[in-house]
């Protein structure tokens, strides 16, 4: 009762009511909102602070950001996304306040998409080394199953693309990235595809921005060959995961495309299958498939084998809760 009458009254006021309704509609920063709002950025940042508070929305720090969105769960996720609900949607405010997002928005898009066609080159040639990267993900699908997630982590999450993959699967999903310039492009992927439950991440994958056990499912595509210790980055991959929960891994086998070094940043030309064994075995995730894609054979050309594992955390299942996924935030 007390957690309920402390939301109601932190959202008790216009501007409050015009910022729960902005983050209904994703994500923000301040900055943003004040462009949205058209007032002060102190002023609003009382705004957020008390509602944050309250518990109706959240906020994360992603380097000199801080982003913040509706709550997910408890009592004052439902609070939140039961008065947007009641708000009317014809309120001539609310529409400018929109169209002001959807600028925000634009903005976004084609800052991101500049930066993809900066790069677009170096990863084209990239992906003609191997299996198209619909069927990589097409067998990805066949090795996770049709099972539910609760909650989806995806390291190195790049342009959201796996999120955006298992999101028919997963009740809560988060990317992690280092990249700024690729979490924008994410973002921007995952907005025109609609999927505002899902969240992406500023962070570092040696060190996760998660608690213990708080993941009933993780991914990591194309990732491990661009770090310098794999095996930190799976220990940490380990500790995320609930008992029975599952590690996806894509990567590339062993090749000797020196080139892919220098021109693309790799640190290690592929990932042997008994090094990833090995590496497995040390975080106590138990090996329980390798799959393994050739690439499309070309007279005269060397091609990327992509390689698949699926791990397993041992362990007793028990039921997932709020607090857990409220921990994952």
């Amino acid at each position: 009762m007390d957690e309920l009458l402390e939301g109601l009254r932190a959202a008790g006021e216009e501007t409050r009511l015009r910022i729960l309704f902005a983050l209904s509609h994703g994500e923000c920063n301040v900055s943003e909102l004040t462009q949205i709002l058209g007032q002060s950025q102190p002023r609003v940042s009382r705004h957020l602070k008390l509602m944050s508070e309250a518990g109706l929305i959240t906020r994360h720090k992603e380097g000199n950001w801080v982003l913040f969105r509706l709550r997910d769960e408890d009592a004052g996720g439902a609070l939140a996304r039961a008065i947007v609900d009641l708000l009317p949607g014809n309120d001539p405010e609310l529409a400018r306040d929109l169209a002001r997002l959807e600028d925000i928005r634009t903005r976004r898009a084609e800052a991101a998409s500049e930066y993809f066609r900066e790069n677009a080159t170096r990863w084209e040639e990239l992906r003609k080394l191997h299996i198209r990267e619909e069927d990589v993900e097409q067998a990805m699908l066949r090795l996770a199953g049709p099972e539910a997630v609760k909650l989806h982590i995806d390291l190195g999450t790049g342009t959201g693309s796996l999120l955006r993959l298992f999101a028919p699967q997963a009740r809560q999903a988060i990317g992690l990235d280092s990249s700024r310039d690729m979490l924008a492009l994410a973002r921007t992927n995952l907005e025109t595809a609609g999927l505002r439950a899902v969240q992406v991440r500023h962070g570092d994958i040696y060190a996760l921005p998660f608690g213990d056990g708080v993941a009933d499912f993780v991914t990591l595509h194309q990732v491990l060959h661009f770090l310098d210790d794999p095996q930190r980055a799976l220990m940490e991959a380990a500790r995320i995961l609930s008992p029975q929960g599952r590690l996806l891994i894509a990567d590339f086998a062993p090749h000797e495309l020196e080139q892919l070094r220098t021109g693309h940043a790799h640190r290690r030309l592929g990932i042997a299958a008994e090094h990833m064994a090995a590496w497995l075995q040390r975080t106590g995730l138990a090996l329980l498939r390798h799959d393994v894609l050739p690439p499309p054979w070309r007279k005269g050309e060397t091609g990327l084998t992509v390689s698949l594992w699926l791990a397993q955390k041992p362990g007793p299942t028990h039921q997932d809760s709020p607090a857990r996924l409220e921990q994952a935030e």
